[in-house]
């Protein structure tokens, strides 16, 4: 496949699409793709990962930073305390076994999917946020959710994003746009985190096929942007479900096969 890299700059477009529409979700994606069709290993596709969803997330984040739908504060304490739950993820997905990792990431997949199906309560992240910025509740709420985030990114390779744009709903009660384009920043943030943490564990990437694939996914985040705000976010949300159960499902079966 490094004969033909040509190939990974519509993968990466596809994946970049999603996360500029939902505000994350590149990585669940990009993992997948570079193992079962660019034929990378779980290692190092899960670390490739991390460059390329955290320069299109850049990419993405630059938009709603211009349209102010960054809360620049939050995302710096989301990246900065989730960084020792970055290193301790790094350290123990480097040593895992890669078909339980593979296993462990189909899982995941799932449950987020089922995560995304779930109807939003009527409400939520729709208005401004209720807790006072800067108290002393909403700063270790921050830091509860930068830790676990912090570790998802590590070990599995993702942004989080998928994660990331729920809890600010939810537990912080965001609005919906501030959300997605925080979640970019803190994204990129964690990217840049747990890259330099594997730096060390000798991973070897494929440059080519990772220039043209981060190219795709730039170009796909900043098309997604602009298609997200003109598409029903419940309809993206059931569109990407659906597909990221057959990526499930896909995964545990040829775990299982490849016994």
């Amino acid at each position: 496949m490094a004969g033909m890299p040509w190939i990974a700059l519509p993968l990466g477009a596809l994946t970049g699409v999603v996360m500029g529409a939902l505000g994350g979700g590149g990585a669940i994606l990009t993992i997948p793709v570079l193992i079962y069709v660019l034929g990378q290993s779980p290692h190092e596709a899960t670390t490739s990962s991390l460059v390329i969803v955290g320069l299109s997330a850049l990419a993405a984040t630059i938009g709603h930073l211009r349209a102010g739908r960054v809360r620049v504060a939050d995302a710096a304490i989301l990246a900065v305390v989730g960084s020792v739950g970055t290193y301790a993820g790094s350290a123990a997905s480097a040593a895992l076994d890669q078909r339980i990792l593979l296993v462990l990431l189909a899982a995941l997949l799932a449950v987020v999917a089922a995560l995304m199906l779930r109807p939003t309560p009527v409400g939520v992240g729709s208005e401004p946020v209720s807790a006072p910025v800067g108290g002393a509740s909403h700063w270790l709420r921050i830091s509860a959710l930068a830790t676990g985030l912090g570790a998802l990114t590590g070990f599995f390779g993702v942004g989080g994003g998928f994660a990331i744009v729920p809890a600010l709903t939810l537990v912080l009660g965001y609005p919906m746009a501030t959300a997605v384009g925080t979640s970019l920043l803190v994204i990129t943030l964690n990217s840049a985190t747990a890259f330099l943490s594997r730096l060390g564990q000798g991973v070897e990437l494929d440059g080519p096929l990772l220039v043209t694939f981060t190219v795709g996914a730039i170009l796909g985040s900043v098309l997604g942007g602009y298609a997200g705000r003109r598409t029903s976010p419940a309809v993206l949300k059931r569109s990407f479900a659906t597909l990221l159960f057959l990526v499930a499902a896909y995964m545990l079966v040829s775990a299982i096969v490849h016994r």
